[in-house]
């Protein structure tokens, strides 16, 4: 466990444990380094590095909300590997985590020895933005753990179909945390706004230029079977773009693969192995 202030005075949350090649793991848009505890088991022979990002898990909320965007989260990002005197690593980033991986490869490719995506690439399906802004910021009904996984199993049940109860049960300890009142977010409900405002501002940039960035790193593609932000047509333009990629489709998954499958393990292997 360990923490660092950012250049503009944001306290950051992270963990770091074991030896090894240096697996840093960058979480989803509204999740945090708890997301890793199913993989966890599987790279003990890593030096495994959680982040929790700005507004995320136990890191502080950002008084303004505008810093919520993937520059300002990428240089977070870079001031970790400076505070850890960490020269490269390998970067598994699930969703907003593998943005900020093709960011850091615009910005800093020298500290890149691998990258994995999970469930995300330089296309973000519409309808799967859709669906996220349906529950972002919103906080949960659920009073008691048990209650939110069974939504959480519910809810998922066509994209993640057979997952046991207490895998949500995990997933629900992740993403919520108790209060006297009942289950709250990890994660700042400001983050919703941020969101709005960036849409207005106008259209996502092309994406394209930040995943070429990655030409020459040793690079892995995760997507689930049934995800609705990462498509089958975009990893496969992402195969010709990038002829050395690593890919898996990963069954009975969908945004985003829990990352102990054996598919999953297979391509982080690999990307760890040429590090």
């Amino acid at each position: 466990m360990g923490e660092f202030k950012s250049s503009d005075g944001i306290r950051l949350h992270y963990e770091d444990s074991g030896a090894g090649v240096p697996l840093l793991c960058l979480a989803g848009l509204t999740r945090n380094g708890r997301d890793f505890s199913l993989l966890a088991p599987h790279v003990a022979d890593a030096r495994l590095i959680t982040m929790d990002a700005r507004g995320r898990g136990q890191s502080d909320h950002d008084p303004n909300h505008a810093n919520y965007n993937v520059l300002r989260e990428t240089q977070d990002v870079i001031e970790l590997l400076d505070h850890l005197a960490l020269d490269r690593v390998v970067v598994l980033g699930t969703s907003r985590g593998g943005m900020i991986a093709m960011m850091l490869a615009t910005l800093q490719p020298d500290r890149l020895a691998g990258v994995i995506l999970n469930d995300v690439g330089p296309v973000i399906e519409p309808s799967g933005i859709a669906r996220i802004m349906d529950y972002v910021g919103v906080a949960p009904n659920s009073k008691t753990f048990d209650e939110a996984a069974a939504v959480l199993k519910a809810v998922t049940e066509p994209h993640f179909p057979d997952i046991p109860l207490e895998v949500w049960r995990i997933q629900a300890e992740n993403q919520y945390q108790e209060t006297p009142e009942g289950l709250a977010l990890r994660y700042d409900p400001a983050l919703r706004m941020a969101l709005i405002e960036q849409a207005a501002a106008g259209p996502v940039p092309d994406l394209w230029p930040f995943f070429e960035a990655l030409q020459g790193i040793p690079t892995g593609v995760l997507r689930g079977a049934n995800s609705d932000i990462l498509s089958q047509e975009t990893l496969k333009q992402m195969q010709a773009h990038h002829p050395g990629l690593i890919t898996a489709e990963i069954p009975d998954r969908g945004h985003v693969p829990f990352l102990d499958e054996p598919q999953s393990l297979t391509v982080i292997r690999k990307i760890l192995d040429q590090a």
